[in-house]
């Protein structure tokens, strides 16, 4: 299962690479949504318990909305606050809150780091859109390959790419066997998100 894995996680982040390269925004959004629907389908490591993927026929997505796409500057001021997650297979995984962005009509949302080996940014959304995933969706999960891009400089000024419509659901959505970080209270909005995965 791990070589497995590491397919999958190699393949998401060619995905996003061919994402990032695609100057049609509406043509990236469809590319993402076909190889996940094939990854889904087909791939071993797919979180679809073996009984669902019977009678898959596709992930569920709202249409794409152009609007929903933002570069928005990350906010690093705010005190640093660790988030341990407990999780069932790798104990304790600390994340560090390392900004915010300011997500229009929506409100703040703390941007993450991957404590762990390797590291990576991290950004969960949650919203109260009945038709969303009840523990919230990722934006952005660096570590496993998704990224939409932005602007990075070392000395310490970023931007990130942050389009709603990108946003999916955690493997333990499909599958409670898996371990995955929720959206905390910082990463929590009181208004419906209808972009990016829905329930199926």
């Amino acid at each position: 299962m791990s070589l497995a894995v590491l397919d999958w996680r190699r393949r998401v982040a060619a995905l996003y690479t061919e994402v990032r390269a695609t100057d049609d925004r509406a043509r990236a959004h469809t590319i993402w949504r076909q190889e996940r629907d094939r990854l889904f389908a087909d791939h071993p490591a797919s979180p679809l318990l073996a009984a669902d993927r019977v009678a898959f026929a596709g992930l569920r997505y709202a249409p794409y909305d152009p609007t929903l796409r933002f570069t928005l500057d990350i906010d690093t001021t705010g005190v640093a606050v660790d988030l341990e997650v407990p999780t069932g297979t790798d104990g304790i995984v600390t994340f560090r809150r390392v900004g915010q962005v300011p997500l229009p009509g929506l409100g703040n949302l703390d941007v993450w780091w991957l404590l762990g080996y390797g590291g990576g940014l991290f950004l969960p959304v949650k919203d109260p859109n009945p038709e969303t995933y009840g523990g919230g969706r990722y934006l952005l999960d660096t570590a496993k390959g998704a990224d939409l891009g932005g602007h990075l400089d070392p000395n310490g000024t970023a931007t990130l790419l942050i389009d709603l419509n990108f946003a999916y659901n955690p493997s333990c959505a499909y599958d409670p066997a898996w371990a995955c970080p929720l959206a905390p209270p910082g990463n929590t909005v009181d208004r419906p998100i209808n972009a990016g995965e829905l329930n199926s």
